[in-house]
């Protein structure tokens, strides 16, 4: 069964250990991701933001006991290095390239 964090059961494809909370984390994520994904530079604090909070979520799993009360939103080790992959390709996509020139169709043909 799904709990709100500690204890918490429930897997996802069997392998990612998840709470109400974790989805919350989630969720939160989403929605801060595509209101930061209007224009270059806030997706880009986003990217770098996201990126370390998910190197945080990282830090924590490696850190935090998995059988105590602290581990509050559960993490198991597959959650771990999930986190650790999500702030290596948040943090390396934010620095691609903010400058866009739009181009006339004239351009393109010649």
């Amino acid at each position: 069964t799904i709990e709100m964090g500690y204890g918490s059961g429930a897997m996802v494809l069997g392998i990612f250990q998840v709470s109400v909370l974790h989805n919350v984390v989630h969720l939160l994520y989403g929605v801060v991701g595509i209101a930061q994904s209007r224009f270059s530079y806030s997706a880009r604090r986003y990217l770098r933001l996201g990126g370390g909070l998910a190197a945080v979520l990282w830090l924590f799993g490696l850190l935090v006991d998995r059988g105590s009360y602290s581990n509050f939103l559960p993490l198991n080790t597959a959650d771990e290095w999930a986190y650790f992959a999500i702030a290596l390709v948040m943090i390396s996509l934010s620095f691609l390239s903010g400058d866009v020139t739009p181009t006339r169709k004239a351009d393109r043909h010649s």
